[in-house]
């Protein structure tokens, strides 16, 4: 019995064979740190933290797909293709023919089979959409919003700078036009309760989004959350593993079952982290860990889910 929607199987329904995702720094920056909306980033945030040392700017992207796929090999040797996935910071942050040029770049590449897009819901626009839509007829094309929270409240105190309205906005004009929408959720923001991070499963069972990313909160050296942390550490909601485990499920429970999941947990090379309570756990151990305790429940995706 499958107990969650696993990512892992997708690729191969979907496009009949394995692809492995290439991460890609393309340059860009976001809205909430070049001074348009705000500075600083999200209080959370050093990107150097999530991606991998061979995608950088200043190496051309062709070069950057070349180590990513050698990188790539050495761990999954059956991949069938590759996918661009412009990670760092807004991807779609740019004038639409600067997007065009860069995605070109990628999608010239001989055994790249299309992109993932990692960016904001307030960075997308209609005619950025459209032309996604068009792409996709020719290209794998999926879009990942960074939604982070379901609540106004969080967005703005992790310094966000968009609102869930502009996250509703995005996720319906993208899901509309046909194309794969992916979000992205962090849990333990701070102000949020246990109560209230369930109650997100709710909010994102009315959006049409393909795919689920969830990610525990950690914190990062030296970024302005580590001070507010330092400051008010009461406000943070901290999981043991056990409990990471069981809160996970909970609220798979109460999600749309056809929502496939990606991912349950993040990781985070331990020197740019304040702490690993979880000890140097690999994500592959998460995953097993999590469907050994979703048996002992007997229970799955959607068993509290009501239309």
């Amino acid at each position: 019995m499958q107990r969650y929607r696993s990512f892992t199987g997708y690729f191969i329904k979907t496009y009949g064979t394995r692809l492995q995702k290439v991460v890609i720094d393309a340059g860009f920056t976001c809205p909430n740190r070049d001074g348009t909306i705000g500075t600083g980033g999200c209080t959370y945030c050093d990107n150097r933290a999530f991606h991998p040392g061979y995608s950088t700017p200043d190496k051309p992207i062709a070069q950057q797909i070349d180590e990513g796929i050698a990188f790539h090999k050495v761990r999954y040797r059956r991949a069938g293709g590759y996918l661009a996935y412009f990670q760092p910071y807004s991807n779609t942050y740019a004038p639409l023919d600067a997007l065009q040029n860069t995605y070109n770049q990628a999608l010239a590449h001989p055994l790249v089979r299309g992109i993932v897009i990692g960016t904001r819901p307030d960075c997308v626009d209609m005619e950025k959409l459209d032309y996604f839509r068009d792409l996709a007829k020719k290209h794998i094309v999926h879009l990942e919003y960074g939604i982070e929270s379901c609540y106004d409240k969080t967005l703005q105190r992790i310094n966000r700078g968009h609102t869930v309205a502009q996250t509703d906005w995005a996720i319906q004009e993208t899901s509309s036009r046909g194309l794969h929408t992916g979000a992205h959720l962090i849990f333990g923001l701070p102000g949020e309760s246990k109560e209230e991070m369930l109650a997100q499963a709710h909010i994102l069972n009315n959006w049409s989004i393909t795919s689920l990313k969830l990610h525990q909160l950690q914190i990062v050296k030296g970024t302005a959350m580590e001070k507010e942390f330092e400051r008010y550490p009461k406000d943070f909601v901290t999981f043991s593993l056990e409990a990471y485990i069981d809160f996970v499920i909970d609220f798979l429970e109460l999600l749309r079952p056809d929502i496939f999941i990606e991912r349950v947990a993040g990781e985070v090379p331990p020197r740019f982290v304040r702490s690993t309570p979880w000890g140097l756990i690999r994500n592959v151990e998460i995953l097993r860990l999590l469907e050994k305790r979703l048996k002992e429940r007997n229970t799955f995706q959607g068993a509290r889910y009501k239309k």
